[in-house]
């Protein structure tokens, strides 16, 4: 899925400006310039587009010369990851470009270190915790196994493949969004925090070059995001067939008859995933709206038809339930008046 069509908790917006807001220098307009309106803050059930987180960290990058703003004892000033990249990218493969990650990490960053070892599925990448993270070390965990995912994935032009993931932590709320965030199965209350790789993946040569970095590094972290199909197959086949047709009120039996199965044995396969059509389809329908209500000018009720609601009072009350605000909150201004606002400074290079 296209990460810019991609929706995640608000908290993860929150999270990055909590630490921050008392700090000197802080910018209070940063969240607006972002193009996230308040209501996208303000509930347990708000969301961000991936795009607009995305946008709020190079801001804050920019702001704090710091490509992990505020996670760290001491900030990754802004160019540490073109460097990271380029040192990475005439590596014969995959598995000795992290080995370079890892090397790398260990000159710049005190807190967190990154090992690549053996395990029981063949490799993985460790992340050991050298230092106190505080109120921030789950955010700094989960941003960095983003990075780990983000690079790699983009190093060898595909999606990486992870047997599980391992999370030094307790399974935090927002848990369910993990599948969503990583590509493989996610095992909490671990001793530490680290990534399985399919072994099969260290050989594969790096396909990228100099030229295509500039663009990664632009849109940083929004091309972190990488879910491999392969790890749920009859999600993501369902998810495709239900998102090029969201206007259609379609139910488990048409999508099942479709795929050529029952509706009974096509639910067994999405539990076996940890999904369910229902579920599933809302996902896809907020995403949605969530999208077009921050990316265009839209009247609410047309967005609400092109997701499949006939009824504008009908879109207003599912919208409100999955974010706990009503369709209309989630717009800031008029578009016209957001391409007048400041821009991201720079992106992080």
């Amino acid at each position: 899925m296209n990460p810019q069509l991609q929706t995640i908790p608000a908290r993860f917006a929150t999270d990055l400006i909590a630490h921050l807001r008392d700090t000197p220098g802080f910018d209070p307009d940063c969240v607006q310039r972002a193009g996230i309106a308040p209501a996208q803050l303000q509930h347990d059930g708000a969301r961000v587009t991936i795009e607009q987180l995305s946008s709020l960290y190079r801001l804050l990058a920019v702001q704090y010369d710091d490509e992990t703003p505020g996670l760290f004892s001491r900030p990754l000033r802004n160019g540490t990851l073109k460097f990271l990249c380029l040192s990475m990218l005439d590596a014969p493969s995959l598995g000795v470009a992290l080995h370079r990650f890892a090397g790398f990490f260990r000159l710049v960053l005190d807190d967190l270190q990154f090992e690549l070892g053996e395990s029981e599925t063949g490799a993985c990448v460790r992340l050991v915790e050298k230092g106190d993270l505080g109120e921030r070390r789950i955010l700094a965990l989960e941003f960095m196994l983003l990075l780990v995912q983000g690079v790699a994935s983009w190093m060898i032009e595909k999606p990486i493949s992870f047997q599980r993931i391992d999370l030094a932590y307790p399974s935090p709320p927002h848990a369910d969004e993990y599948p969503r965030m990583y590509p493989g199965p996610a095992r909490f209350c671990q001793p530490v925090t680290a990534l399985h790789l399919d072994p099969a993946c260290l050989p594969l040569p790096i396909r990228r070059n100099k030229t295509a970095l500039s663009a990664f590094l632009r849109n940083a972290p929004m091309d972190w995001f990488h879910v491999s199909a392969s790890k749920r197959p009859v999600t993501h086949r369902v998810g495709d067939h239900l998102r090029e047709r969201l206007a259609q009120p379609l139910t488990i039996e048409d999508v099942a008859r479709t795929l050529h199965t029952s509706p009974r044995t096509l639910a067994r396969r999405l539990a076996v995933e940890g999904s369910r059509f229902q579920s599933l389809k809302d996902s896809l329908r907020r995403d949605a709206a969530i999208t077009l209500l921050t990316k265009t000018d839209e009247p609410v009720a047309l967005i609400g038809a092109k997701i499949g609601f006939d009824d504008p009072s009908a879109f207003n009350r599912a919208f409100k339930q999955w974010t706990g605000s009503p369709p209309g909150a989630y717009r800031r201004q008029p578009r016209t008046e957001r391409a007048k606002k400041d821009a991201p400074e720079s992106a992080p290079s």
